[in-house]
């Protein structure tokens, strides 16, 4: 009897959890429907419809969006946004971290806590000074400006993260590194790194997701010639009734290519998330 009753209970939490799952999928394949219909379809009726009509779903709004040149230059551009402002920080915050966690040096614990300090500072105070300093160095409206711009606000999260993470590494571990005669940048590149991957994968994602889904930043200190996908989309939405057709692929290719980086690191993102939870 009580493994027929454990046997409904998790069948039972199967179902909700089935459920919740389709709930927050069906706006993903609404977009998806959608991005494969024509704007006159659209404006007959809701995608589902198109369940019922096959006939309507085409690739043909992907054929034109490849070929409109400010979408896919909007793409590449959150490509070279994206990208360095994710290596970037997690290289700095690496060395940063390991820095704080293992390394004695004047000043240790004031900067630290001058890191922590700058977690609580929001990213709207910076905006207009960092624009006015952008403006002076000739970075304002550039792909570079924008970057840094991530970086400098990702780093604080960034070296606490992975500082709180190397300072669980066993200090035994890092003394018979060193009484084998390692140094501290051969022990960092070939101890605490493959140690610290779950970490380093979680800050990648996190950071990678952050600069990608952007708008703020990039509507403030990106131009027409360097704004990323975001804001490309969101100057198409001022005419959404006329460019479906163009917005529906857009938003759509703008969820995938995420999609793509978390569940290609998604097994160090659950060991990253999970680490220190369990002793």
């Amino acid at each position: 009897m009580n493994a027929v009753r454990r046997g409904l209970g998790n069948g039972l939490v199967q179902v909700f959890l089935v459920v919740i799952g389709l709930v927050w999928l069906t706006p993903l394949a609404g977009l998806f429907v959608s991005s494969l219909r024509s704007s006159e379809d659209t404006a007959e009726g809701g995608w589902w419809t198109a369940l019922a009509s096959p006939g309507q779903l085409s690739f043909d709004n992907y054929s034109a969006l490849l070929e409109n040149a400010g979408i896919t230059q909007a793409f590449f551009n959150t490509v070279l946004i994206s990208v360095p402002a994710t290596l970037l920080v997690v290289l700095i915050a690496a060395l940063a971290g390991y820095a704080f966690a293992w390394l004695d040096f004047p000043g240790r614990e004031p900067l630290f806590l001058l890191v922590v300090a700058l977690l609580v500072v929001p990213i709207q105070i910076g905006l207009l000074p960092v624009a006015k300093l952008f403006g002076q160095l000739g970075l304002f409206g550039t792909i570079p400006g924008v970057v840094l711009f991530h970086v400098a606000y990702g780093l604080p999260f960034a070296i606490f993260l992975l500082r709180n993470y190397f300072a669980e590494i066993p200090k035994e571990m890092l003394e018979a590194a060193r009484m084998d005669g390692g140094s501290e940048w051969r022990i960092f590149v070939q101890l605490v790194i493959p140690v610290g991957r779950p970490a380093i994968a979680s800050l990648a994602i996190f950071q990678f997701l952050w600069v990608w889904n952007d708008l703020l930043v990039a509507l403030l200190f990106a131009d027409s010639s360097s704004q990323p996908l975001t804001v490309a989309l969101q100057s198409q939405v001022r005419q959404f009734g006329s460019n479906i057709d163009v917005l529906a692929p857009g938003a759509f290719l703008s969820l995938i290519v995420p999609l793509v980086v978390f569940f290609a690191f998604q097994r160090h993102f659950v060991q990253g998330v999970m680490a220190g939870s369990v002793k």
